[in-house]
């Protein structure tokens, strides 16, 4: 395994426990990190970065103990933060290659090349002459994560990446991510946006209130809610009463009414048909009907 987590726990000022006793086998390749807001997602991915010390655990990088061997682990780490910032006086160019020197890239011909080669990869070399501040929100998480594959890190760690973006910019980001994991690379995308991790991960976790609830395949979880999502066809008066009863998927307009997409083990006092899931389906069943957690006002 790449990444070998084990008894790991964080606990802040004031007795919030942000992370209870996780435990988890990461391999090569894309892995997953989903859940809501809050879950701990961002902790874990900082005690992973060596930013955060656990309050207790072990975490095994690559063959390197993360508490006694920071720096070689930081060494062979890129990572890409929810909230990435660089210096706005800096032209795109200009802030990979300091990028790139903060890694220890020395050598100043090797180091231009390297640059330039990534620009090309991220699609940003047509506007390397342009202030990093004015590049698009797309172009910007694109330079975000050329920093942090500029060393040719084995570990990329990509915390909410395509949080605001457009569907196409996040296809895009994607699809580089997905590149760049078939060259021996272990990359953990962490998100609460299914649609990240159903069409480039393999394997994932789910992580909620600090825990892990569970680990395994896209397909596996889904499994979960083979025969659990339904379409019902509403009027416009029965939506609200719906909403009461059954954690709602999507809500179509339908000539005067509605037809909504609901997952559950059940439907009682409404024409239903089944509906084939997918993964943000059994993502709300299982947090539903297995978490017990989703709550409707």
């Amino acid at each position: 395994m790449s990444i070998t987590i084990k008894g790991l726990n964080k606990v802040y000022p004031g007795g919030r426990h942000a992370l209870k006793d996780v435990d988890l086998e990461i391999p090569t390749g894309m892995f997953g990190l989903l859940g809501p807001n809050g879950a701990g997602k961002s902790t874990l991915m900082r005690i992973l970065v060596a930013l955060m010390e656990p309050t207790s655990g072990s975490v095994d990088i690559c063959g390197y103990d993360l508490m006694k061997q920071r720096k070689e682990v930081r060494a062979i780490l890129g990572y890409l933060p929810q909230d990435f910032r660089f210096f706005a006086k800096y032209k795109t160019y200009e802030f990979l290659d300091y990028a790139a020197r903060l890694s220890g890239m020395n050598n100043t011909r090797l180091r231009k090349q390297a640059v330039d080669e990534m620009l090309e990869n991220v699609g940003l070399f047509d506007v390397r002459e342009r202030y990093a501040g004015k590049l698009s929100g797309g172009m910007k998480r694109r330079l975000g994560i050329a920093q942090a594959l500029i060393h040719h890190p084995k570990v990329i760690i990509v915390d909410e990446p395509t949080t605001g973006l457009d569907p196409e910019e996040r296809i895009r980001f994607r699809n580089l991510l997905s590149t760049v994991s078939e060259n021996d690379t272990t990359i953990i995308l962490s998100t609460h946006i299914v649609g990240d991790i159903s069409s480039t991960c393999n394997k994932m976790a789910l992580l909620n209130q600090g825990e892990v609830s569970f680990v395994g395949s896209p397909q596996d979880m889904l499994k979960h809610a083979e025969g659990k999502v339904w379409r019902i066809k509403i009027t416009g008066d029965q939506l609200h009463e719906v909403d009461k009863k059954y954690p709602i998927i999507a809500t179509i307009p339908s000539g005067t009414g509605w037809e909504v997409q609901v997952v559950a083990d059940e439907i009682v006092g409404y024409e239903a048909e089944p509906f084939p899931p997918n993964l943000e389906h059994a993502y709300v069943y299982y947090m539903e009907n297995k978490l017990n957690l989703w709550t409707n006002d």
